[in-house]
């Protein structure tokens, strides 16, 4: 019986030793880090008491992965919230617009575009579990042509000219916005309107729900499971050369190219490493931390009924801001995802205190300070915010790399997700390497960034058949 090792413990390492293990194969988790969980890990970043979410924090791809699915998560303690609101998206003059589980009533809000919106995505929402099983999938021949092919109607328009073909008013083109947003591209660029309908869609279908006691409980409910099965885990166990890994005949890597082309170099071909070397990174983020005296003074109350809230305003300044990031500028101005989950998990913080978890996009590896403008922009919006601050923590890119090794200047998408990298990544060969017995597993393979495990699980496949499992 073949042995393995998986480097790294994010929840698509996590993902392919669980699928490993399943199969019958010895296999190691390997951690550089003393904690486990990759971009879900949670800490108390400004007071005792307080629990923040490192990276990831409202992982929608997570509750109908089809690998997640598959594990008996909740049973190794993990708890699902739903707030009675996916998004909320705040304007100036103390309106926002609301995404609620309903897309009937989410419609309602949208007046006059509300119809069109229905249209475009109601039969997807009913569809929602045979489109990830494609979307969440390596390039292949659709097990669901039809469910695909009506997603295709709306894919390829950049999310500006989707928002305004589609869409009359501000307030539906901000709330499109928002959602494309999550896909760190330009606005103009094919494929954020990809990931704005697929982010929408989410929304209706199954919620933007947290994990119960923060992020670092999916990578215990992972981890949990996947030591019932016999796997082990080490923590603080960097691997700086694969030499080191002699006695596995499978390794797999949550890891990008370039920390694989570290460790592996010297057993790639050079054609393969200079692949690898090519491979492109995108924007980074700046991300702070902040625990307030009591909940955000939004302007416009609805806000407070989501744990997810997109800061920006309008279309036009959300998409000078995300092409800010991509042409090496800071904008005065940021996109801001942010999350207020102690809303809704009293777990995250004292009694009448709260989290909240905020971040915006900027160029990679840059070493702009941007708190006074995500404050600023929060402000903007919920005024009386600052006065709330007891404390706040700021992380930019260079400390999110150097937290998580993964996050080449601050990218959280394991590389840019744009139509040159988002299908073939990183290279044509997906998981498998020249090198027979190594295989990556990471976000830098397909489906790509997100919380659902699936690079993980695919990855565990094709090293299964492999090696004839």
């Amino acid at each position: 019986m073949p042995s393995a090792y998986v480097i790294g413990s994010g929840p698509n390492g996590l993902t392919a030793a669980i699928m490993l293990a399943r199969a019958g194969v010895p296999t190691t988790v390997l951690e550089a880090q003393p904690t486990i969980g990759g971009a879900t890990r949670s800490a108390e970043l400004t007071l005792p008491g307080f629990v923040h979410d490192i990276c990831a924090a409202v992982p929608p791809l997570a509750v109908e992965s089809p690998a997640f699915t598959s594990f008996p998560l909740a049973e190794h303690g993990l708890e699902w919230i739903h707030p009675p609101a996916p998004a909320a998206h705040p304007l100036d003059g103390g309106r926002a617009v609301l995404v609620e589980r309903s897309l009937d009533r989410t419609a309602e809000r949208l007046g006059r575009d509300g119809a069109q919106y229905r249209r475009a995505i109601g039969p997807l929402v009913k569809d929602w579990g045979n489109l990830t099983t494609d979307i969440l999938a390596p390039m292949r021949w659709p097990k669901h042509p039809l469910t695909l092919a009506r997603f295709g109607v709306l894919a390829p328009l950049p999310a500006t000219a989707a928002a305004r073909t589609l869409f009359r008013e501000p307030e539906a083109r901000a709330m499109f916005a928002g959602m494309a947003g999550h896909s760190i591209l330009p606005f103009n660029a094919v494929g954020s309107g990809v990931f704005g309908w697929v982010i929408a869609i989410s929304a209706h279908a199954v919620g933007w729900p947290i994990p119960r006691g923060g992020s670092q409980k999916i990578a215990n409910a992972l981890a949990s499971y996947f030591e019932s099965l016999g796997g082990k885990i080490l923590a603080n166990t960097p691997v700086t050369s694969i030499d080191d890994l002699k006695d596995a005949s499978m390794i797999l890597g949550d890891i990008t190219p370039r920390q694989l082309l570290r460790i592996a170099a010297n057993r790639l071909p050079e054609s393969y490493c200079r692949k690898l070397e090519r491979y492109r990174y995108g924007p980074g983020v700046f991300k702070m931390d902040f625990a307030l005296n009591g909940p955000i003074p939004w302007a416009a109350p609805e806000c407070a009924q989501a744990a997810t809230v997109h800061i920006g305003g309008t279309i036009e300044e959300m998409a000078e801001s995300e092409r800010d990031a991509w042409e090496g500028r800071v904008s005065n101005q940021p996109f801001i995802i942010l999350v207020q989950a102690s809303l809704f998990d009293s777990s995250r913080a004292p009694a009448g205190q709260h989290t909240v978890w905020a971040y915006c996009h900027v160029p990679n590896g840059s070493t702009e300070n941007m708190s006074d403008r995500i404050e600023a922009q929060i402000e903007r919006f919920a005024p009386g915010f600052r006065s709330k601050i007891l404390a706040r923590n700021a992380w930019g890119p260079a400390d999110l790399e150097l937290h998580n090794a993964n996050l080449i200047g601050g990218d959280i998408t394991g590389g840019a997700q744009d139509i040159r990298q988002l299908f073939l990544r990183p290279t044509r060969d997906l998981y498998r390497t020249p090198n027979k017995n190594l295989y990556l597993c990471s976000a830098s393979t397909p489906p790509g960034a997100g919380v659902h495990g699936m690079c993980g699980y695919h990855a565990a496949l094709a090293a299964l058949k492999d090696h004839t499992l």
